[in-house]
Parts: structure tokens; C-alpha cells; sequence
């Protein structure tokens, strides 16, 4: 009798041994997260489907988590294994430190990750750098072209932007020093709202994303950022060393969409989910399969 218990048990904590290390039973092997905005859910979908059809592992996508200091800090703390982000947020906001040109913040992004055991990947392709928009009304009435032109009128208007944008150093901080900038007021929101906003003239001014497909719907001026303030946001994978150590294939797997989404593709991409009210998991999915990285 006594045996027989002892197999017993002997099987159970071999079963159970066996779900903690290959992530069966519908267990993850890692989670993956991502900011409060469509393109990086969109970007987290696209690089946990595209883990799990190269390596077989088990992806859980904890998305929509929060701004920038949020994720970074669930990375930190292990609560997520990996995130998309972008090289001059990692440079100026993370590490507060200069950035360069696109390839000189890459490199710097990627040895002060060192000190932190993180990787980043090899770029997606394509550079989301913040800039400002405002209506087709609003420029021809104030002739605004430049962040120049925008600080000379700066004090009759009213900045809406994302509530981190109103503390990052490579924000709103930044640009009153750069340009001697200066609005009215300065309103935080959600980034999902700030094109309503514009358009129902609650504020004259928004910062915005490049890749951003409400641009377009809205037909927004983009402003020349002739200063050079805004560091280059180049966009890839922001992985925990241990997690490459105990799953190498990850970062293969990654490294498989290096050069493959453009400017143009991501504000379509973004586009697709804001306006068309499509589901982002699905338009993830779509791209990478229509890109061929991916079977249906």
C-alpha cells in the first residue's frame, strides 16, 4: 500500500515538474507586454505570434499596460519578459541620457541596456519620432510650417498631448527650452483622444506619432521639427537577457522582422485598428502573413 502511494506521488511530481518546464497544460514560457497606444499593441501581437510559430513557444500578451515608465518598469521587475519600444525612449527617458543620429542611438541604447541585462533587437524598420500636428486651419491662420513659426504663437494656444509627453525630458520640458516654447495651456489626455480633441477645437495643437494613421484621416499639418529636437524612435523588441539565455531562438525569431515594417505600413496598420475599428491581434496577424513571415 505504502508503495503504491509512493508511485503515485512519484508520477504527480514528475508531471508537475514537467508543466513548470516546457510550459504545457496551456502554461506560457514568457509574457509579452506593451504600452497604452495601437501601434505598440499592435507591434506586441505581431512579435508573440511571430515567437510562437518560429520556436513553438507559448506566448501570454499582456497589452495596453500603460505609458512608457510602466512597461519598462513590469520589464524590470519580470512581470513581463519583453516589450516593442523605441531607441530614443530608451536613451533620453530611461537613461536620460543625449541621443545621436539614428545608428548612434541604437548603439547607445543598446550599452546602456548592458548595465540593466537587457537586449534590443534589430529594428523593425521604420521611425516613429514624436512630432507636433495641428489642423489645416490652424497653420494657414498663424502661416505655421516650423516648431519656430509654432513658438512665436505658442502663448495664444493650447497644447493637448499624452500625459507622459507633459514630464519626459524628450517632451514638452525639452521643447521649452529648445524652442523657447510656451503654450497657453497644456492639457494631458490619452492618446486615442487627442484627435477628437483637435478636431472639436478644444485644443489647437497636438504632439503626435509620425506613424500615426489619424494624421491622415484628420488631414493634419505636420510641423518641421527644424530644430532637430526629437531623437530618432527607432522600433524593436526589448528583451530580458535571461529570457534569451534560457530561449536563444527568441531573438531569431524576432530578428526575422528586422526591415520589414516601413513608415508607411505602420500608420496604414494603425489606421486599420482607429479607424476601421479593427481588432489589433488581427491586424498583426494579417501583415505578417501577407509578408509571408507567417502561415495563415
Amino acid at each position: 500500500m505504502k508503495k503504491g502511494w509512493l508511485a503515485l506521488l512519484a508520477i504527480v511530481s514528475a508531471i508537475g515538474l514537467s508543466a513548470c518546464g516546457s510550459g504545457a497544460a496551456g502554461r506560457a514560457n514568457i509574457t509579452i507586454g506593451s504600452k497604452n497606444f495601437t501601434e505598440n499593441i499592435i507591434l506586441a501581437h505581431m512579435m508573440a505570434d511571430i515567437i510562437e510559430a518560429k520556436t513553438g513557444l507559448k506566448v501570454e500578451r499582456k497589452v495596453n499596460l500603460g505609458g512608457s515608465n510602466v512597461a519598462w518598469k513590469a520589464l524590470q521587475n519580470n512581470d513581463i519578459q519583453l516589450y516593442p519600444d523605441y531607441t530614443g525612449t530608451i536613451v533620453a527617458n530611461y537613461y536620460a541620457e543625449k541621443t545621436g543620429t539614428s545608428r548612434e542611438t541604437l548603439d547607445k541604447a543598446r550599452e546602456l541596456l548592458k548595465k540593466d541585462k537587457m537586449t534590443f533587437t534589430e529594428p523593425f524598420g521604420f521611425n516613429n519620432t514624436y512630432t507636433l500636428a495641428v489642423s489645416q486651419e490652424t497653420a494657414n491662420k498663424y502661416n505655421l510650417k516650423t516648431f519656430s513659426d509654432l513658438a512665436k504663437v505658442s502663448k495664444e494656444l493650447i497644447l493637448g498631448c499624452e500625459f507622459e509627453f507633459k514630464d519626459r525630458p524628450d517632451g514638452y520640458p525639452g521643447l521649452q527650452k529648445a524652442y523657447d516654447m510656451s503654450f497657453k495651456d497644456v492639457v494631458g489626455m490619452d492618446h486615442g483622444i487627442m484627435y477628437r480633441s483637435l478636431a472639436d477645437k478644444k485644443v489647437d495643437v497636438i504632439d503626435a506619432f509620425s506613424t500615426d494613421g489619424q494624421i491622415k484621416v484628420h488631414q493634419l499639418v505636420i510641423l518641421q521639427d527644424d530644430k532637430s529636437f526629437f531623437p530618432p524612435y527607432d522600433a524593436g523588441a526589448l528583451v530580458r537577457d535571461d529570457v534569451l539565455e534560457k530561449y536563444p531562438e527568441i531573438k531569431s525569431a524576432l530578428n526575422e522582422l528586422a526591415g520589414k515594417i516601413s513608415e508607411s505600413d505602420m500608420q496604414a496598420l494603425n489606421a486599420k485598428v482607429d479607424s476601421e475599428g479593427l481588432k489589433a491581434q488581427t491586424v498583426a496577424h494579417d501583415f505578417l502573413v501577407e509578408k509571408g513571415l507567417i502561415a495563415k
